[in-house]
């Protein structure tokens, strides 16, 4: 049984800490001791005045949280133990107080975050819980109060959110001589990413659902072993995708995304990326500088990415792995071509930063534009995934059949 929260938000200096809610499901006495997951079911931004602003968040019972601010944007972070968000699809999109936007998810397992794109600096003047008027459910409020950037920048300096845990080992089985090949399903979690102009459909979303159905067809053979960054609604960071593709061995590594544009309802078609220092074009650069936020959107510091090439035997095998990533895009483009519709330059190259392995030929593939309405029928229908699925995989034989016939061509030269 659901316990119903209503959520609060006032005022002009706004952050809020949800420190979570309800009932997942009644456990009935003999259904086993599986604690019910906090349940946070509606969310509102109110400005109180031109000062201050008040996050209000009912919870049908109290956890912990943690709040951090942190610069360039600013931003406020709500640490949180696991929670199920039951908010509308437009929570969180418009400008209250000083609070430009906020975003919500799963952080990393056992863990949820909020991040509040604060539309000023500001700092937190108060925090209280109390009852609500029934006894059933605690009231958490959070008070905002706007603040000059010497005092916001102190503030922040003096917070910091907890660091993610850091990924699990990939843990190799004994070596069988399959290739392995790593799937990526953009965003997760507390990063959305793309969203159609309904708000219905999230690419977080979307691409998870093709990425483990691409999975289901590169296994059905036995020929290949595949692994995913993520199998679940979880944020994962751009340097923790490239360093499991690393950990793993991979030999091939497919990012999995779909775009979007504001006002570009006539903008769509499928693109394929490859790294590169420069970038094809503005649109791509544009594109990728945008993906490589994906860290700052989740309210993580990206520091240093791993594989910066910093030696000639990198560099050489930086090259090497790129002539593979062109040569699999190629393959991809051919095979998309007689069942997709592509963009008008459908291999393209940009600096992303998930592409960075030195030594795992890597590609993007930008399915469609959830900006536009047809690309959006295309990707939500059963009938095109497996189309693009089979194509896919295809590409996927041809690659693979082309590298180890270049291997044998190799073993048997004098």
């Amino acid at each position: 049984m659901h316990l119903s929260l209503i959520i609060r938000l006032a005022g002009a200096c706004l952050v809020a800490i949800i420190l979570a809610a309800g009932t997942g499901r009644a456990w009935a006495a003999g259904d086993g001791a599986k604690p019910a997951t906090p349940v946070i079911a509606a969310a509102a931004v109110v400005e109180t005045d031109g000062t201050k602003t008040l996050f209000k968040v009912t919870l049908s019972k109290p956890v912990t949280a943690q709040v951090s601010l942190m610069e360039r944007p600013d931003r406020l972070i709500i640490d949180l133990p696991e929670v199920a968000f039951h908010l509308p699809p437009e929570a969180g999109r418009s400008r209250e107080g000083l609070v430009a936007s906020y975003r919500y998810g799963l952080f990393a397992p056992g863990r949820s975050r909020v991040v509040m794109e604060l539309a000023q600096p500001a700092i937190v003047s108060g925090l209280t819980t109390a009852p609500d008027s029934t006894g059933a459910a605690t009231i958490l409020t959070i008070e905002l109060s706007r603040a000059d950037r010497e005092e916001f920048r102190k503030a922040a300096a003096g917070s910091a959110p907890p660091a993610k845990d850091a990924p699990a080992p990939v843990v190799q089985a004994a070596k069988d001589d399959r290739p392995v090949i790593m799937i990526d399903p953009g965003h997760g979690g507390i990063d959305p990413g793309a969203a159609a102009a309904s708000g219905s459909v999230a690419e977080k979303d979307l691409v998870l659902s093709f990425a483990q159905r691409l999975k289901k067809k590169l296994e059905a053979d036995g020929r290949y072993k595949v692994l995913m960054t993520r199998d679940q609604d979880v944020f994962v960071s751009l340097g923790d995708r490239v360093r499991a593709a690393r950990a793993a061995q991979a030999d091939l590594f497919i990012s999995i995304h779909a775009d979007s544009i504001s006002g570009g309802q006539d903008v769509r078609g499928l693109t394929v990326y490859t790294g590169s220092e420069r970038a094809s074009d503005a649109d791509s650069a544009r594109l990728a500088d945008r993906e490589n936020r994906a860290d700052a959107v989740a309210g993580v510091e990206s520091g240093d990415m791993p594989d910066d090439v910093s030696d000639i035997l990198m560099d050489l095998t930086l090259r090497e792995t790129r002539g593979f990533s062109h040569g699999f895009a190629s393959r991809l483009v051919g095979e998309f071509d007689s069942v997709a519709r592509l963009n008008k330059n459908p291999h393209r190259q940009a600096r992303f930063q998930v592409l960075r392995a030195h030594d795992v030929p890597s590609v993007l593939v930008e399915l469609g534009y959830l900006s536009s309405q047809k690309d959006l029928d295309l990707l939500m229908s059963e009938e095109w995934r497996a189309k693009m699925v089979s194509a896919m995989s295809n590409a996927v034989d041809r690659f693979f059949a082309a590298r180890f016939a270049r291997r044998g061509a190799a073993a048997v030269l004098p």
